[in-house]
C-alpha cells in the first residue's frame, strides 16, 4: 500500500485550498492509499526556525518538539507528497516554508559531506504534487515574475531531497472564479491525485 502526505497551508477555514485538500485525501483513500493528512494552519504548526536548526550539514538532532519530530518520522515513509497553498507573494504562506525549512533537515531529507557539496536526497517519496490556487493571470505570471513557485518546487527544494518526479497544476483566478469553474478544477485536484499512485 503505497504511503502519501497531503499538506495544506492556508489559515482561513473553508478557503477553496480547503475544498481541495478535503478533495484529494478523500480520493487518495478511496485509492487505498494510506494518506497523512496535515493542515498545518489549524494544526498550528510552528513555522520560526531556532538557532539549533540551522544546520545545513550536521545532522539535525533530535527535537523536544513532539509535532517536529512527528513531521520529520512521517516524511521519511511517504511514498508520494500533495503539497496544497495559495500563491502569495510569490512564495507559499509561511508556516509551509517554515514546514520545509524545519522537517526537510539534515539526516531526515538529505544529506552533505560539505557546504559547497551536491546532496545527496534521503527521502523515499519519488513523486509530488503541487497544487497552487493564484489570482495572477498566467502570461502575467510568466512574462513579469517568471513563475517563482514553479522554481521553488521544481528546482530549489524537492529535487535537493530526492524528488524526482515534480507535478504542478495551478487553479486561477480563484477570487472571481465560478462554481462551475471551482467545481472543474477540484476533479481535475481529484484526477491529479490519482495519477500520483500509478
Amino acid at each position: 500500500m503505497s504511503r502519501t502526505g497531503v499538506y495544506l497551508a492556508h489559515p482561513r477555514p473553508g478557503s477553496f485550498n480547503h475544498a481541495v485538500f478535503d478533495a484529494v485525501v478523500q480520493e487518495l483513500r478511496d485509492r487505498g492509499s494510506d494518506v497523512i493528512a496535515h493542515d498545518l494552519c489549524a494544526e498550528g504548526f510552528t513555522p520560526g526556525l531556532s538557532a539549533d536548526e540551522t544546520e545545513t550539514v550536521r545532522a539535525a538532532s533530535d527535537s523536544p518538539d513532539g509535532q517536529l519530530s512527528l513531521h520529520r518520522a512521517e516524511v521519511a515513509t511517504l511514498d508520494a507528497m500533495v503539497f496544497i497553498h495559495p500563491n502569495w507573494w510569490g512564495m507559499p504562506p509561511a508556516v509551509l516554508t517554515g514546514w520545509v525549512q524545519r522537517v526537510l533537515v539534515p539526516g531526515v531529507a538529505y544529506k552533505l559531506a560539505a557546504s559547497d557539496g551536491e546532496p545527496e536526497g534521503l527521502l523515499e517519496a519519488g513523486r509530488a504534487l503541487v497544487l497552487n490556487t493564484s489570482d495572477t493571470p498566467a502570461d502575467r505570471e510568466e512574462n513579469e515574475f517568471g513563475d517563482p513557485l514553479d522554481k521553488i518546487w521544481s528546482a530549489c527544494v524537492l529535487p535537493y531531497v530526492g524528488v524526482t518526479d515534480v507535478r504542478r497544476v495551478v487553479f486561477r483566478t480563484v477570487t472571481d472564479s465560478s462554481d462551475e469553474a471551482r467545481e472543474s478544477w477540484l476533479r481535475e485536484a481529484r484526477d491529479q491525485a490519482a495519477a500520483l499512485l500509478v
